[in-house]
């Protein structure tokens, strides 16, 4: 039989479609689900499953925020510390598999990792040699012109040099995490060859957050890599709603205890009332040295202490260390006639 329809064939294929005889229709898909659902209405999407997504956009977002936070924190520090302006940004953040982020890293470069106190596993933080030398060159009195920068692993000495920056990126990590979690983050092994530091298996998923680092006349990258096993604790806290909670609660109560602070220190006028009574102008004009004022108050009764003019404590009247003093009773009530 011929694989090619002639004129007679295409007439008879028409004929049976416009008959009926012949279904045109696609084949419907079918969607196995314990809940009926109107397929007309439901979307499919294609899944990969070499790369699967097991953070969701709003996570990745606040991961995203988070980050930009220590970007910022640890631009600020290395300013100071370098006595240059450090610009440090987030450039992009997406999921990977953990050979794909590796098969990206240039070799050599400064692959370090970092161990989280209350995380099962390692994070890893790649600093690119375009940036590395650069800083390392400024620590050393260097002012980056005609730099050149090795293609070799770094010496001893320069791995000195550079765990101190590092250690400022600890601390601006620390930071920024805690909005969501106390978290105490510090330096494991650090290795020129990605390669060889398998800290997940290769097809595990890893968030990596990319940042972009200038320096003056210089420029670098900074990979961040967060296997997805090591933060699967945090993933609830990460959602957008509890995080800009809790950065709210974080805030706020920061605020209360700057305001308690200050408040703390302002000086406050106290006075002890013995007692009051009304007389009228004219005996007020009166008045001489020795004449006696009479009240209604007992000489038993207790004194009234007032901070800012309102009634606070009820006070004896005594002596101190040959000072006049007022002993505190007990907090004034609203059952007190004053």
């Amino acid at each position: 039989m011929s694989d090619v329809l002639d004129q007679n064939d295409i007439d008879a294929l028409l004929n049976a479609v416009a008959s009926g005889e012949i279904d045109d229709e696609h084949p419907r898909h079918q969607i196995f689900s314990r809940s009926r659902r109107d397929l007309e209405h439901v979307e499919i999407r294609e899944y990969d499953f070499k790369r699967p997504e097991r953070i969701s956009k709003d996570q990745m977002r606040a991961l995203q925020t988070l980050h930009e936070t220590f970007a910022r924190n640890f631009g600020v520090s290395l300013s100071g510390f370098l006595r240059t302006i450090v610009e440090v940004r987030v450039a992009h953040a997406e999921q990977l598999t953990y050979s794909e982020f590796i098969a990206g890293l240039p070799n050599p470069t400064s692959f370090n990792l970092i161990n989280a106190d209350q995380l099962d596993g390692q994070l890893c933080l790649e600093i690119s040699p375009l940036i590395i030398y650069p800083i390392i060159d400024r620590l050393l009195g260097g002012s980056n012109q005609d730099l050149f920068i090795p293609q070799r692993p770094m010496t001893l000495i320069e791995i000195r040099l550079i765990e101190t920056i590092l250690e400022r990126a600890m601390g601006a990590l620390a930071e920024a995490w805690e909005s969501v979690r106390k978290l105490e983050f510090s330096m494991g092994e650090m290795e020129s060859n990605p390669q060889i530091m398998q800290i997940v298996p290769p097809n595990e998923v890893v968030i990596v957050i990319g940042f972009e680092i200038k320096m003056t006349n210089r420029a670098g990258t900074m990979s961040m890599c967060i296997p997805f096993n090591v933060i699967e604790p945090l993933i609830d806290d990460l959602s957008a709603q509890n995080w800009f909670l809790a950065g709210r609660h974080r805030e706020d109560h920061q605020w209360e205890t700057l305001i308690a602070r200050r408040l703390g220190d302002a000086r406050l006028e106290v006075a002890g009332l013995l007692a009051e009574t009304s007389i009228t102008l004219a005996d007020y004009k009166g008045l001489e040295v020795g004449d006696l004022i009479m009240t209604e108050k007992q000489a038993s009764d207790p004194l009234l202490l007032t901070a800012g003019d309102i009634p606070k404590f009820l006070c004896r009247l005594g002596q101190y260390r040959g000072s006049r003093a007022l002993r505190i009773e007990r907090p004034v009530q609203g059952s007190d006639r004053l």
